[in-house]
């Protein structure tokens, strides 16, 4: 009876209250912290900590406040992101099988000039880099002044700096709401759609011409791979399958070198002094007579050391790419459930001030020993570590050497007049370089 009275004497603002309240409350008990779960900061009802940054910089601070192991909410899904080279280590070394698998990202599911002048390396370095992968896969090159390719370098470049942003990563934390809404994941996704478009025709390209005798590139085989297991749909070799490890295989290829790359051209600028003891190395050891080879990697150990520490200042990649604990598992005394999602801070190993002399200052010295010879560091993480360590790792270090070698044997770079470029930075879901021209001066 007084229930019901209750109910008859409510208006809609109080019905609209109640509802409110009941969602509320249903919010708190559903994503209540379980026991000895990661700390973190507290998390707001419905929306979790979507409004706090996702750039390395922050989960610097976070870390420091809450320690190596922490967690934040994005809508009601809980991450927990790993910070510092020991914790790092202990989980994607020491715990080889317990962060192995990869959550669900919805921003990315929905994706099955004169040298003597001033000039903008950006897309003439990612379209060089592009093309060993684009080798690979599709059996030629594209050419500098090949525009529609031209066009797909832009849209992924813009893609992967939006993906970054906070606003953009909200979709993750609700995809379900603001995929029918405006914001910068829309273009993220007409972007790869875009690409994936470029993508397919050159796929029925490669159908169209396919010998089974004769395979290419990488999707001819794949081509014929789909004609043995056509009888077999579960083996899952298909059109859609080839058309998202095309892009990956693109994407992957290109994106991080070209980047480091960049960067290497940007301290090379901004110190000088350390290019050109980048190029008294090369003079010294393979001349102007000849083109550097991988043979000649021993024998560079400054120009190793000195790429090594654009790899680890560049910080390409500061969070990793997020990976999903494949079983109960207990890290740092605090207990993370089969399915959390885990993000292992890449930066805080790069920057990690019990591991590096001098981790905020560009230094070539962390990779060299008292002899000048180079040297291993255990904290150098950028392509990550385990089972989940980037599978293009030995052919980037093969590109980046060969590029990094073959430039300064023949150019030095310093700055457009007056226009010394910026070594801060832009945080997107990798840290690039702010755009830039500079000079190439042929030696």
């Amino acid at each position: 009876m007084i229930f019901q009275a209750i109910f008859d004497c409510m208006d809609f603002t109080g019905w609209l209250l109640f509802g409110f309240v009941l969602l509320l409350f249903t919010d708190v008990v559903r994503n209540w912290r379980p026991h000895n779960l990661p700390p973190g900061p507290w998390a707001m009802p419905f929306l979790g900590n979507v409004f706090t940054g996702v750039d390395f910089k922050t989960m610097e601070k976070l870390a420091q406040e809450y320690g190596p192991v922490f967690s934040l909410r994005r809508g009601s899904e809980r991450m927990v992101f790993i910070s510092g080279y020991k914790m790092v280590k202990e989980a994607l070394v020491n715990q080889l099988d317990s962060f192995v698998d990869r959550p669900v990202v919805p921003l990315f599911h929905v994706v099955f000039k004169g040298l003597g002048r001033p000039f903008n390396p950006h897309y003439t370095i990612t379209n060089a880099v592009s093309n060993i992968i684009s080798s690979v896969v599709f059996g030629h090159r594209f050419e500098y002044s090949d525009q529609g390719f031209r066009k797909v370098l832009e849209l992924d470049n813009e893609a992967v700096l939006l993906a970054g942003s906070p606003q953009t990563q909200l979709y993750d934390a609700f995809p379900g709401l603001l995929k029918y809404l405006p914001g910068p994941h829309q273009t993220v996704h007409s972007n790869y759609k875009e690409i994936v478009m470029f993508l397919r025709k050159e796929i029925e390209k490669h159908q169209e011409e396919w010998n089974a005798n004769d395979p290419r590139d990488y999707i001819d085989v794949y081509l014929a791979e789909m004609e043995k297991k056509k009888e077999d749909p579960q083996a899952g070799f298909n059109t859609e399958t080839l058309l998202v490890c095309t892009l990956d295989l693109i994407e992957a290829g290109t994106e991080t070198a070209a980047t480091t790359l960049r960067w290497a051209l940007l301290y090379m600028i901004h110190y000088p002094e350390i290019q050109k003891k980048v190029q008294e190395e090369i003079d010294r050891v393979i001349g102007q007579s000849r083109h550097p080879t991988m043979a000649d990697r021993p024998n560079l150990p400054y120009t190793e050391a000195v790429i090594h520490e654009v790899q680890r200042m560049g910080n390409i990649v500061p969070l990793g790419f997020p990976k999903m604990a494949s079983k109960d598992a207990t890290l740092g005394g605090y207990f993370i459930p089969k399915g959390t999602a885990v993000v292992t801070i890449l930066a805080s190993v790069l920057f990690d001030k019990n591991e590096w002399a001098t981790p905020d200052n560009f230094n070539p010295e962390h990779f060299l020993d008292s002899e000048g010879q180079f040297r291993r560091r255990n904290a150098f993480l950028p392509f990550s570590a385990g089972k989940r360590v980037c599978l293009g790792e030995h052919l980037a270090k093969m590109e980046l050497f060969l590029f990094f070698a073959s430039l300064l044997q023949r150019f030095t770079f310093s700055p457009a007049p007056g226009e010394m470029p910026s070594l801060e930075g832009v945080l997107g879901f990798t840290h690039s370089p702010e755009e830039f021209k500079m000079l190439a001066i042929p030696r």
